[in-house]
């Protein structure tokens, strides 16, 4: 279990993304061909560079990835999208959904029973 001690610090600022103008959401999923170290690698430098990317997960099933992203607009994600198909090879299917409304947010944890 990890736990913080009296003389560490952690410091955490919660923004409102859509007082910054990133006001969509968009939920990318993303198949590949490939599933080797090599297309991984190109994979994980290609999103690390792209900071509307939120988060990043592999999956179980038909999809390979979801990346979750936050932009000002539809014209944005397409600017990002064009980025990541130019730096990831061998893509076999890039499909985008976008959050009509957010439901539910939190960051936090439920606690043990």
């Amino acid at each position: 279990m990890f736990e913080i001690g009296l003389t560490d610090t952690l410091r955490v600022a919660l923004l409102n993304a859509a007082k910054l103008g990133f006001t969509t959401s968009v939920f990318v999923a993303i198949r590949t061909r490939r599933h080797d170290a090599e297309w991984l690698s190109a994979f994980d430098i290609a999103i690390a560079g792209i900071d509307e990317i939120a988060e990043c997960h592999r999956m179980a099933g038909d999809i390979d990835y979801i990346l979750k992203l936050r932009v000002r607009d539809i014209a944005d994600y397409d600017r990002i999208y064009q980025r990541l198909i130019k730096r990831i090879p061998d893509l076999a299917d890039v499909t985008a959904s976008f959050s009509m409304e957010e439901m539910k947010s939190t960051t936090a944890l439920p606690r043990p029973a």
